[in-house]
């Protein structure tokens, strides 16, 4: 009997696999000074670099998936992040650190166009907001099993050997991906219809509405508010307040587990609200305040951990609704240009943090990381109640004019 893999398990682990390999250098970043005799700004430039690539190729990737099909496109991306991350285990080298984050930075521009065209053009839109939830819970736990499973490779055997376990996990993915008949190969990508000039400008426009410009800035201080913490909190820890490797990394993999978990509650508490800007403006608002609590106080190894997992399930709340909103602003038939060019937001910001994260870090500054993420927290949770409001006046002003005699 052929094997049958259905497309939200197939996509889901996709994205399991790419923030696995998002996390895979800031998760070692504790044991790679002393293997490539750099520090941490230096470090810093390597998630600069992929993050800029990146931010450079995520649009092109959205035009890419529609054009010649989310499956192709998302096959070549998974195939070339598996071959850096080996290539970095092969050449241990700063300079084959900084091609081979280079190369995960183009492959990493596949996966939200890819992922999120075919979970568009897959499944049944009654199914959308679990689809998207399941689909953005598997990448966060990708990122929380990144700091357990790679250090504990580094601490096993050494980091070398971490970046060949997160290349061969993008090999196994690959293979899933690749299944005869499985759910990727039955999604048709959606039809479009020949435009004439004057129709294809209006939908080139709509392509870069003032909504999905929003969006993208809000992505860009969604990303500084987290990757803060994700990458940099444990050399923050060890560094500015004293804090062991294992309790640092008990910390961050609470921060990430619960993010996980937090979006499956986000896609819940999505379904049952339609004021998404105040629910996430709340969240951000006090896990804000829980980032000033650890950047602040002297927290006991245990309440430091509780702690970071309260901020994580609280940052996590926000995604599936932030999902939507991107969806329902894209033009149809263009799922892959829209989640393309809104997901550079993460990159702009994953190239800007890790220098001046790195900066904090090299010149003693360590608790300004986690000031850092609250200052950029409060950023988010202005912009989201500035869009809330403009949300509520876009709909009474619809309501008025409904409601006027003719």
């Amino acid at each position: 009997m052929p094997i049958r893999i259905g497309l939200l398990p197939q996509v889901a682990t996709a994205h399991w696999v790419s923030h696995l390999h998002i996390m895979a250098l800031a998760a070692l970043f504790p044991v790679l000074p002393q293997l490539f005799g750099v520090g941490y700004v230096e470090l810093g430039l390597a998630l600069s670099i992929f993050n800029i690539l990146s931010a450079v190729a995520q649009a092109p990737m959205g035009f890419a998936v529609d054009h010649y099909g989310a499956r192709r496109v998302l096959l070549a991306g998974m195939s070339l992040g598996s071959c850096s991350l080996l290539l970095i285990a092969l050449l241990p080298t700063y300079t084959w650190l900084l091609i081979g984050m280079a190369l995960a930075g183009l492959a990493n521009a596949v996966y939200h166009p890819a992922n999120y065209a075919l979970l568009a053009q897959g499944i049944a839109p009654a199914h959308m907001g679990k689809a998207f939830s399941v689909h953005t819970f598997a990448g966060f736990l990708g990122g929380a099993v990144a700091p357990l499973l790679l250090l504990g490779v580094a601490s096993a055997s050494n980091p070398r050997m971490a970046f060949a376990v997160a290349a061969l996990a993008g090999f196994v993915a690959l293979a899933l991906l690749l299944v005869p008949g499985s759910g990727i190969t039955q999604v048709r990508p959606a039809t479009t219809v020949q435009a004439d000039s004057g129709s294809e400008a209006v939908r080139q426009r709509s392509l870069w509405s003032p909504m999905i410009a929003s969006l993208t800035v809000l992505f860009v201080l969604l990303n500084l508010s987290t990757s803060a913490i994700e990458k940099f909190s444990v050399a923050s820890l060890m560094q500015g307040q004293g804090i062991s490797l294992s309790w640092a990394n008990a910390g961050l993999t609470a921060f990430l587990f619960a993010s996980a978990f937090g979006v499956l509650a986000g896609g819940a508490l999505a379904d049952r609200t339609k004021r998404h800007g105040l629910v996430a403006a709340m969240a951000f608002g006090l896990a804000a305040a829980l980032t000033v609590l650890v950047a602040w106080s002297g927290l006991s190894d245990l309440a430091l951990v509780v702690v970071l997992g309260v901020i994580g399930f609280l940052t996590g709340l926000i995604a599936p609704s932030r999902d939507m909103l991107v969806r329902a602003a894209a033009p149809k038939g263009a799922e892959g240009k829209t989640f393309g060019i809104v997901s550079t937001g993460f990159n702009v910001g994953g190239a800007l943090g890790p220098l001046g994260f790195g900066w904090l870090l090299d010149h003693g500054q360590a608790n300004g990381i986690f000031w850092a993420s609250a200052v950029f927290m409060g950023l988010t949770v202005l912009m989201t109640l500035l869009q809330e409001a403009a949300i509520r006046r876009a709909r009474h002003a619809v309501a008025a004019q409904q409601a006027a005699p003719r």
